[in-house]
């Protein structure tokens, strides 16, 4: 699995974010960006984009996640 894949399966499911994946081997960050985040905390912010990748992490495609998830007019 690579960062555009990531950035598609994403971009699929949060359509409203503006999305960022770099990394590699394994390993990734996301940046996201956009209306689906606001109102929730970080911890649920982080349960929504892994439930998008849940599949990629369990078959062993994705081995981290480090995540920035912003509401927009957050820094």
């Amino acid at each position: 699995m690579d960062c555009e894949a990531i950035a598609r399966l994403l971009r699929a499911a949060l359509p409203d974010c503006e999305i960022g994946v770099s990394g590699g081997g394994g390993k990734f960050q996301v940046t996201a960006t956009g209306a689906a985040f606001a109102g929730l905390n970080a911890v649920k912010r982080q349960q929504k984009v892994y439930a998008i990748l849940n599949e990629h992490i369990a078959s062993g495609a994705i081995h981290a996640v480090s995540m920035k998830l912003r509401a927009p007019g957050e820094t």
